[in-house]
């Protein structure tokens, strides 16, 4: 059954490189970044994986946790690790699970009940500090995923769930946001004193507001 925004979720037990998690637990009070891939050793997954490591930088200071799947044994998983160091030039710094029963893909939806294999395993999940999903993205296995973009997603979603606005077309972190329409003219204006550009009456645009 799958997934969708706003739902809850699936608690699991499972093991990873970093030894075995309770994912309530794990990302408990954070934000959390769960992608699944469809098998080690796959070309485009390797790319994201080591990718992703270098990006931990950028995870944590937006204190977000990460999190791999793949639908593969741990035994693999370790020599999967060393040709993603080789090839990528960063190690594996994040767990990533063993779901080689399919446990957890089935749980979050990521296996189409048509599939004829786990190739369609290739999810994305951002889950808040409530532990609600937040964003889903579903890539086919052609197609390697693009984790700036993520990040990019991940800061429109950390600012409009503290202040009462939404991101434009293409927006990236210290850009102009826009006021969202259930807060009132009068109430914008106790907000921004400063006032706002509104080339049209629902168009109410002003700076990003500061944490």
């Amino acid at each position: 059954m799958a997934l969708h925004l706003g739902d809850t979720a699936p608690d699991f037990e499972a093991e990873t490189t970093e030894g075995p998690i309770r994912f309530h637990d794990h990302i408990d009070g954070k934000w959390a970044v769960l992608f699944s891939h469809p098998k080690n050793f796959t070309p485009v997954c390797t790319t994201e994986l080591g990718a992703t490591a270098k990006l931990k930088d950028e995870f944590a200071k937006r204190g977000v946790t990460v999190i791999g799947l793949s639908v593969d044994g741990m035994d693999d998983h370790g020599k999967w690790a060393a040709d993603i160091a080789e090839t990528q030039g960063t190690a594996l710094n994040f767990p990533l699970i063993a779901d080689k029963d399919a446990k957890v893909a089935n749980l979050y939806g990521m296996i189409p009940p048509s599939a004829a294999d786990t190739m369609t395993v290739r999810t994305v999940f951002v889950i808040g500090p409530d532990k609600k999903v937040k964003l889903r993205l579903d890539y086919p296995a052609s197609t390697g995923r693009n984790f700036d973009e993520i990040i990019r997603v991940i800061d429109s979603l950390q600012l409009t769930a503290e202040h009462k606005v939404a991101t434009p077309v293409n927006w990236k972190q210290g850009e102009d946001v826009i006021i969202v329409p259930a807060v009132s003219d009068d109430a914008a204006r106790e907000m921004y004193p400063d006032g706002w550009k509104a080339p049209r009456p629902y168009l109410r645009i002003v700076p990003q507001p500061t944490k």
